[in-house]
């Protein structure tokens, strides 16, 4: 040892400095790998996109729920983009009319394609899916996509000031605009801002930090009016400076609605 006088402190220094150096590119190899496998997962799905026929379209005579509830049901649904290769085998669940529930899994796991089958992305192998009692390919496609508020992990900044990156194509007045970015903690920034929700955002929302991007995102899904909220794995990746302020927006705007999150473990 070293006290023993067998090896010098600065051979011990050295051998620690290298083991340092050694434990450092296993640790960013297994770093990247998770990301490469989340990347071949995506860009797998993306090719079989592109090599689908557009097979998902509105019913001749759509039927129409009245008053959604956001009763959300999966009978029996089993999805597979490959020919016997199954994402999704046998999967019933209820989600009840303002409940909120989180589906928890590793990347692959199938989570993400059960928010695709409910927005009719693709149509499930086998099974069904009830919206309020109603098999969801018996709807019209735009009406069915406007029941839901959706708010992702990346969002996407349109280039363009910050009230059409909230309002988008939904019809409502400024004032209730506004209200919406109150109830999301997001106007406390964007009243600072120069111009206010005349501000610039640059394409992909590059001179806005995460955090304010997200809460904009927010104030966006609630601009839809949403009777079923998604949050797909909607507070990763936030500046600590604006957690709280997500956190309690995240709390708001589940409130009185059936919401469903996902969540990348």
């Amino acid at each position: 040892g070293v006290l023993g006088g067998e090896i010098s402190l600065g051979v011990l220094i050295a051998f620690i400095a290298y083991i340092h150096m050694l434990f450092r590119p296993i640790f960013d190899f297994s770093e990247r790998y998770n990301i490469l496998q989340s990347a071949m997962a995506s860009s797998e799905r993306i090719f079989l996109l592109f090599e689908e026929d557009d097979k998902i379209h509105s019913p001749k005579c759509p039927k129409y729920p009245g008053k959604i509830e956001g009763r959300v049901e999966f009978k029996n649904v089993s999805f597979e983009y490959k020919r016997d290769e199954k994402v999704i085998d046998n999967v019933s669940f209820v989600v009840a009319p303002n409940e909120s529930v989180a589906f928890v899994g590793a990347t692959g796991a199938g989570k993400t394609t059960l928010i695709n089958l409910l927005l009719r992305f693709y149509d499930p192998t086998e099974g069904e899916i009830l919206i309020d009692g109603i098999n969801i390919k018996e709807m019209d496609l735009k009406v069915l996509r406007n029941y839901f508020g959706l708010v992702l992990q990346d969002v996407f900044m349109f280039a363009g000031d910050i009230k059409y990156n909230i309002i988008l194509n939904n019809e409502i007045e400024d004032n209730k605009m506004i209200e919406y970015s109150k109830y999301v903690n997001a106007h406390n920034f964007i009243s600072k801002l120069k111009k206010k929700y005349d501000n610039v955002v640059s394409e992909g929302g590059s001179n806005l930090s995460t955090g304010q991007r997200q809460l904009i995102a927010f104030a966006r899904a609630l601009a839809k009016e949403p009777r079923i909220l998604i949050l797909d794995e909607a507070t990763s990746s936030i500046d600590s400076e604006t957690e709280y302020l997500i956190q309690d927006a995240i709390r708001k705007i589940m409130k009185g609605r059936s919401s469903i999150a996902i969540a990348h473990r």
